[in-house]
């Protein structure tokens, strides 16, 4: 590790199953992910991630709302969006409100599917069609534009709210 200057990572498997059905089915519950953002080329994959780097929310609405239908679609959106925006006070996010900021993710419901696994974490999941970001489209019929128009969130406490 001193060597190559390595991170280590780990993952764990502590939750059943049966356990993150139960805890999506509790209406306050809002959903997010801890992982890192991440390309499926070049440096990435020079080492190894948990799947959810590429497939988390893609899950959610493919496995557990689309397929076992643990909750409907508009309240898996709630809690992707504005629930978790008002839980972390991010102003301006969250909703699709005048002055806010304008991401949009427009996917094919019938289509959004999780693809990363633990052998092959560097998978990006199918389904996205268009994505919006501050305003810009990023996607455009599931292929990047190249644009970059993202920002640095900061929520109270950590300084100025974007």
């Amino acid at each position: 590790m001193i060597e190559d200057d390595s991170d280590v990572g780990c993952v764990y498997f502590t939750m059943s199953e049966d356990n993150v059905r139960r805890q999506i089915a509790l209406p306050w519950v809002s959903f997010g992910s801890d992982a890192q953002s991440m390309s499926a080329e070049g440096a990435f994959l020079k080492s190894s991630t948990h799947p959810r780097a590429y497939g988390n929310f893609a899950r959610l609405l493919g496995r557990y709302v689309r397929d076992e239908k643990i909750i409907p679609l508009e309240e898996a959106i709630r809690r992707l969006t504005s629930l978790p925006a008002a839980n972390l006070r991010l102003e301006r996010r969250g909703m699709l409100a005048p002055g806010y900021f304008a991401d949009v993710v427009l996917f094919d419901p019938a289509a959004i599917q999780d693809r990363a696994t633990f052998d092959q974490p560097h998978q990006y999941a199918t389904g996205v069609v268009h994505l919006l970001v501050n305003g810009v489209q990023v996607l455009r019929d599931g292929e990047h534009t190249g644009a970059r128009p993202g920002r640095v969130v900061r929520g109270p406490g950590y300084g100025r709210s974007f």
